[in-house]
């Protein structure tokens, strides 16, 4: 791309990226202390990715997906997954019309803009796959008719790590097809100050005004398509996702001359898919394009590798035992490798 091409997409990108400021304006006006799953969720419509979010009650998760809702004026849905779902109660099913000796379809609260689907795990593996096929195909199929999805469609899906018992954990392969996995934790002092000035008031609680439209959503997703990415960008990205793949060490060490990421070959049990590639050019993209940017530079990627690679690089029970986690091994591997 020439010097002059990059200063005109420059332009548009500055012009089209407009409306994420006061998006994320609103939204920390109703939400606090939550500023990176804000900002996560924004990247994930951007990105057209789905969001799996591990945290405690009480964080705002669902605060802060009906807070993006409402921000862009579009329709928000909340499933509460329990272990007697039904795959019906997702997707819809048909209803019969005693009066006119019919059929009609119902459909299932999963049609919506954006879906919290609130701990996923508690259901069934039929429930989690018609959910999943929902975000992965953008369709679902109730008594024999296939409705798209609305666009854009975002799910952000909860798992509360401290109860295990009566859940049914996904499969790593489900848990491959969601873009970033998030862990979300207390907020600070003040924030929780904060927090508590604004949400202690059930006679008043806030409520977020449309600054946005979901139409600069679907058109923003055509311009981070076009956003910049430097092959040494995209050789990085690369480096990333081999450097967790064990068996990839010494074609990456050739390149990666002085990194120490032989532990990895003991701490690592699989690696991260293609998948984990694509989101990382993707979701990078994204971030250069909420900070108004036409390219794409190496901070992009390290903020958002820890939310792409954490549920998709598998320990194994070396790494268990000294108590390593996937978020240790990204950092390792981040700190090693050579930035361009």
């Amino acid at each position: 791309m020439s010097q002059e091409e990059l200063q005109k997409l420059q332009r548009d990108i500055v012009e089209a990226s407009a409306f994420i400021r006061p998006l994320k304006t609103e939204m920390s006006r109703i939400v606090a202390g939550q500023n990176v799953l804000i900002d996560r969720l924004i990247a994930a419509m951007l990105s057209d990715g789905h969001v799996l979010l591990e945290g405690l009650p009480g964080l705002a998760k669902t605060l802060a997906v009906k807070t993006l809702a409402q921000s862009l004026d579009g329709d928000f849905s909340r499933i509460q997954f329990t272990p007697d779902l039904l795959p019906a109660d997702v997707v819809g099913t048909s209803i019969y019309n005693p009066a006119e000796h019919s059929f009609s379809v119902k459909k299932g609260p999963v049609f919506a803009n954006i879906v919290l689907a609130d701990e996923i795990n508690r259901a069934p593996a039929k429930v989690q796959s018609a959910l999943l096929e929902c975000m992965q195909e953008k369709q679902a199929t109730v008594a024999g008719t296939t409705f798209k999805m609305p666009e854009p469609f975002l799910v952000l899906a909860t798992q509360n790590p401290i109860e295990q018992e009566g859940t049914y954990p996904l499969p790593e392969a489900q848990i491959d097809r969601f873009l970033f996995k998030l862990r979300i934790d207390y907020p600070n002092r003040e924030e929780e100050r904060l927090v508590a000035e604004r949400m202690g008031h059930p006679e008043c609680f806030p409520k977020a005004m449309p600054v946005a439209k979901l139409a600069d959503i679907s058109s923003a997703r055509k311009w981070v398509d076009k956003i910049y990415m430097d092959e040494k960008i995209l050789d990085y990205i690369l480096d990333i996702v081999w450097a967790t793949r064990p068996k990839r060490r010494q074609e990456l060490s050739q390149r990666q001359s002085g990194a120490k990421l032989d532990d990895i070959e003991t701490m690592v049990e699989v690696g991260a898919s293609p998948r984990a590639t694509i989101a990382l050019v993707i979701a990078s993209k994204a971030m250069a394009f909420m900070e108004g940017r036409a390219y794409v530079i190496p901070q992009d990627v390290k903020n958002i590798a820890h939310d792409v690679l954490r549920h998709r690089v598998i320990l194994s029970y070396e790494a268990e035992a000294e108590n390593r986690t996937q978020d240790d091994i990204i950092t390792g591997i981040l700190d090693e490798l050579k930035t361009p």
